[in-house]
């Protein structure tokens, strides 16, 4: 009889076992991060664009670290249908810096419903998709680094999917939580003239010390983590590919 209990009851296991890894089939990373989390979690999802000149990418300035660079691409935005099934799960937007950030994926969760979270991400409704992000976020920082009109002809680009990264969970010093990120990272389709004629106009400003807001750097500088005197944000580190060298600069604070 006990023997026959404890047979169903391992099969149970086995069956619950196999239903949450098919479940999360997708994103098995972001899963086996969740096992190791207790408290909460900082998540964020954002896209990254990889604009590439032979061995050479180009990065943008970023206004919330001064003197770093990093890959053009931000933060997934979702929508206001989504906030019922956000609440569900626990998230709390993270404190905006300034009112662009409203609205962007990144926040705090229960790091048990993380698993949840990406499967409400994998089902992409009532959010940005991240092809979405990466158009509009290029847009925006050729705004903020003083060249709106090279976003002249950007909604006929093409983007490649490259790979998805799931970053973390990673130690916060003197924070209470892990931090996981998830990015998916673009390649910018050199098959049009636009796309062309925005390369060689960012690594024309990248060459230009009169401009501040791009600049071009080797697989060896990201490795480095600098260029001159520039700091390269770690996650420049996913244009290659899915492992970081170096830890997070610290923002600047709201």
């Amino acid at each position: 009889m006990l023997e026959a209990i404890w047979t169903g009851l391992l099969v149970a296991l086995l069956g619950w076992v196999a239903s949450v890894l098919w479940n999360n089939r997708g994103r098995l990373p972001v899963l086996f991060a969740a096992l190791r989390l207790f408290g909460d979690v900082r998540v964020s999802v954002a896209s990254l664009l990889r604009v590439q000149d032979d061995d050479r990418y180009v990065l943008v300035h970023s206004p919330y670290r001064p003197d770093s660079y990093g890959p053009p691409g931000g933060v997934v935005k979702y929508h206001p249908a989504a906030r019922a099934a956000l609440d569900r799960l626990g998230f709390r937007e993270e404190l905006r810096v300034d009112q662009r950030m409203r609205g962007d994926l990144r926040g705090f969760l229960p790091g048990r419903a993380l698993p949840a979270f990406v499967r409400w991400l994998d089902r992409q409704r009532d959010r940005e998709s991240a092809l979405e992000c990466v158009r509009r976020e290029l847009a925006e920082e050729l705004g903020e680094i003083g060249h709106p009109e090279l976003a002249t002809g950007i909604e006929r680009l093409h983007f490649t999917h490259v790979r998805q990264v799931v970053d973390g969970p990673l130690r916060v010093p003197g924070r209470p939580y892990r931090v996981v990120r998830l990015f998916d990272v673009w390649d910018l389709g050199l098959d049009t003239a636009e796309a062309v004629r925005l390369r060689d106009a960012l690594t024309a400003l990248a060459a230009d010390p009169s401009e501040s807001g791009v600049l071009v750097a080797t697989a060896e500088d990201i490795v480095h983590g600098r260029r001159a005197r520039s700091y390269l944000a770690p996650h420049s580190a996913y244009l290659m590919g899915e492992r970081r060298f170096h830890a997070d600069l610290p923002p600047l604070s709201s």
